[in-house]
């Protein structure tokens, strides 16, 4: 029984693959090509932004794109960006979630509201961040380089090359496919064993206040493929959106991974994931209220 569940597992996660890939590498195509046209000025733009800091970080994040919460995690280190504006990035980074949403046409119509809730979210948070926890802030940029590489070893900073506008949507493509694959397949084995994906929401406290907590400290593992986890969860019904927004929010990518290891200032970086965790699932905890009321 266990080996027909694999097989059919695999065989589902297989079709419902090609079915998007496609749709994939457009998506990462349209995005590398104006992220590498465009993403120098509004990178500036931010760091210049003063005090509209994090509506215009909220704004940019929201922007399905590999690197810019790593960038953010620089600016902020390097004293450049205040920390309300690099939670309102965080909080607005769309990773893949995006991509894989516009890939299952049955989910256009949820592009627009993640990513709406998510900005409002972070702009909202990132002013009340930055005046209860204030942070003196540099005023000089003209030594600041950023040397990072964000997903599949991606470029992000001035040195890139013509060949990425082909070469990584094609190697992005193929790493999210990968994970799509590997943790659709796990999906159906739980789906498949529990005999339905409600009965493995159960299992995942779907219904519960406590999904949306579970969602954000889900998310705060620094990987693109959480955010390829939770939508798939959420497409097939086993968490619900409340809990998709909580874990959206929490997931930053790779930018906590790089406050964590390269901030020398430990405890300012326990109080940036902290506030990260805690808004994140309140967030959550909210619309998972909402939709009881409404």
């Amino acid at each position: 029984m266990s080996g027909v569940i694999f097989l059919n597992s695999i065989k589902d996660a297989a079709v419902d693959l090609v079915a998007i890939v496609p749709f994939l590498f457009i998506t990462f195509f349209v995005i590398e090509f104006i992220e590498y046209f465009y993403f120098d000025k509004v990178s500036s733009f931010v760091k210049h932004s003063g005090k509209y800091a994090p509506l215009a970080g909220a704004l940019v994040a929201s922007f399905p794109q590999c690197g810019f919460s790593i960038i953010a995690s620089v600016l902020y280190i390097k004293g450049i960006i205040s920390r309300g504006t690099l939670l309102a990035i965080y909080l607005s980074t769309s990773d893949e979630a995006i991509p894989v949403l516009l890939s299952a046409p049955q989910q256009y119509k949820l592009v627009l509201p993640v990513i709406l809730i998510k900005i409002i979210i972070g702009v909202i948070a990132g002013y009340v961040v930055d005046l209860i926890f204030p942070r003196k802030q540099n005023t000089y940029y003209a030594d600041v380089k950023l040397a990072q590489k964000g997903c599949c070893e991606h470029t992000l900073d001035e040195n890139k090359s013509k060949k990425d506008l082909i070469v990584h949507p094609i190697v992005h493509t193929f790493v999210i496919s990968i994970f799509i694959f590997v943790i659709t397949a796990f999906i159906n084995m739980f789906i498949f064993y529990f005999k339905s994906a409600e009965a493995l929401g159960e299992h995942l406290m779907s219904g519960t206040v406590l999904q949306p907590f579970m969602a954000a400290f889900f998310g705060l593992i620094p990987n693109c493929a959480v955010s390829v986890a939770l939508i798939t969860l959420f497409i097939k019904g086993s968490i619900a959106f409340s809990s998709l927004i909580a874990g959206l929010c929490s997931n930053s990518g790779l930018g906590v991974w790089v406050v964590i290891t390269k901030n020398k200032d430990t405890k300012d970086s326990l109080l940036i994931v902290s506030l990260l965790f805690l808004i994140s699932s309140l967030s959550g905890l909210v619309l998972y209220f909402l939709a009881k009321i409404i």
